[in-house]
């Protein structure tokens, strides 16, 4: 007999409305599984749990009564938010022993628009210091783990998201991705995971990325509850600077229904930001996946590397200024608690001067222009997700080396920063196992703005070769 947790959130948000059980009774079913399974899959996953505070917040769901027609389709379900968003009197550390204690006074738009939906957050996903590096491995805190494999990393830096949808631990969560950081989890621990379009979702109240490459996004088992949870946390609000388009079809979940049509699909599999090896089974799984696509009668070509490698160099910049922001305003005691890899990007990032930021902006937007205009006869792009199986634990970080800790980190996820940089819309799905039983991601990205042409495509590449069936060891 299935569990709760066996059910799609979608299919658990049907049980809400129907009254077949409450928003406290699920509530309850996800606390008593993290309180059954083995801590180590529970500690790397969360930052911060408050089963308390998760049921007060369900009664009151519940108290609100039936839903009507215009609710969202998981009112009621159970989720929890990124350490890296602000949530009103929950402690918010953003991954660093420097903001220990931390409770904010606000929530921002993407805690706000979860709560607004009716959405139950059982607490903090763990993300590593200030969200930089592709492995959620905090100061002084256990590490996020694939529950394929416990010694290897569920990626980051939205992996303690994905290692608690992946273990059952909630049916959705959302994650944040200014370089991979919602792509590289979901490949690793066999999600799916979508990075939206620049301007889908609101930046409120803090718009801290100059420079437009971070965005909120859903982290799923399935297509379609990610286009829920899409639906959910996409809209503009006021004194946004830039915003995407509403979906013409109403909401992202209906896509999901629709056909996608023929498509050109333009595929490449060499690296755009570091010289990598690809793994033999990445390798197996992009050429399965052009296959498969080709069989669903798409017209799918090779086509050339979008991006120059001249703009990796402005990418970095950009990066470590970025993480500078996050480094500068501290206290030196607070200065001191930082990780290698974060006062290493930080001291580059000080180093760039102001007219040298701006120059990068600059670069990198014309290099984003070209790579769109070369796209642009394409509907879809399909490359790997990243270049290897999930990495053991700790086999890319180096605190006694912050450069090559950094290096690792390139040659691992050599393609998903790419469409940070274009702004395109992009989504890894776990089309491949290894013959051991690990995930494989596949990433198809898509033109700024069309998340439903490729929702369209993900859901039918997943009617065409299911995975929700395939659950790791701990399920």
């Amino acid at each position: 007999m299935a569990e709760l947790h066996d059910l799609s959130a979608l299919e658990q948000g049907a049980l809400i409305r129907s009254g077949e059980i409450s928003p406290v009774e699920l509530t309850e079913h996800y606390l008593e599984r993290a309180a059954r399974l083995p801590q180590e899959y529970v500690d790397g996953a969360f930052a911060f749990r408050d089963p308390d505070a998760a049921r007060l917040r369900a009664r009151e769901v519940a108290a609100v009564g039936p839903v009507g027609d215009g609710a969202s389709p998981l009112a009621g379900v159970p989720t929890a938010i990124k350490d890296l968003n602000l949530t009103k009197g929950v402690p918010t550390a953003f991954g660093s022993p420097a903001f220990a204690g931390y409770v904010p006074e606000i929530s921002d738009g993407v805690t706000l628009a979860i709560e607004d939906a009716g959405m139950i957050s059982l607490g903090k996903t763990s993300t590593p210091e200030f969200g930089s590096p592709c492995y959620t491995e905090p100061e002084g805190r256990p590490p996020a783990v694939t529950p394929w494999d416990t010694t290897r990393m569920a990626g980051g830096s939205s992996g303690g998201a994905a290692a608690a949808v992946a273990a059952g631990l909630v049916p959705v969560a959302q994650g944040s991705d200014g370089g991979g950081s919602i792509r590289i989890p979901a490949a690793c621990c066999g999600l799916v995971g979508l990075k939206p379009s620049r301007g889908r979702i609101s930046g409120f109240p803090m718009y801290g990325d100059p420079i437009g490459l971070a965005v909120a996004g859903p982290i799923a088992r399935t297509v379609a509850d990610a286009a829920a949870l899409l639906d959910v946390m996409a809209g503009r609000r006021a004194g946004d600077p830039s915003w995407a388009p509403e979906p013409s079809g109403g909401a992202f979940l209906a896509a999901t229904g629709r056909e996608p049509g023929r498509l050109r699909i333009g595929c490449f599999d060499e690296p755009v930001i570091a010289d990598t090896d690809l793994d033999p089974e990445v390798r197996r799984a992009y050429d399965e996946t052009t296959r498969l696509l080709a069989s669903l009668g798409h017209a799918v070509e090779d086509i050339p590397v979008p991006l120059p490698r001249e703009a990796v160099a402005d990418f970095e910049t950009c990066w470590a200024v970025l993480t500078g922001l996050s480094t500068v305003p501290l206290a030196p005691e607070q200065q001191a608690t930082l990780r290698p890899l974060t006062r290493w990007l930080g001291e580059r990032g000080a180093a760039v001067s102001g007219p040298e930021f701006g120059l990068a902006i600059g670069a990198l937007r014309r290099h984003a222009a070209e790579a769109l205009v070369a796209l642009a006869p394409y509907d879809i792009v399909l490359t790997p997700t990243v270049a290897t199986p999930p990495p053991l634990v700790g086999a890319l970080r180096d605190d006694a080396d912050p450069a090559a800790d950094f290096e690792a980190q390139k040659r691992y996820t050599p393609w998903t920063s790419a469409w940070n940089v274009t702004g395109m819309p992009a989504i890894s799905l776990p089309l491949h196992q290894t013959p051991e039983g690990l995930p494989v991601g596949i990433m198809l990205a898509a033109r700024p703005a069309e998340e439903e042409l490729l929702l369209s495509l993900a859901a039918q590449l997943e009617a065409a070769l299911p995975w929700r069936d395939r659950r790791p060891p701990v399920w």
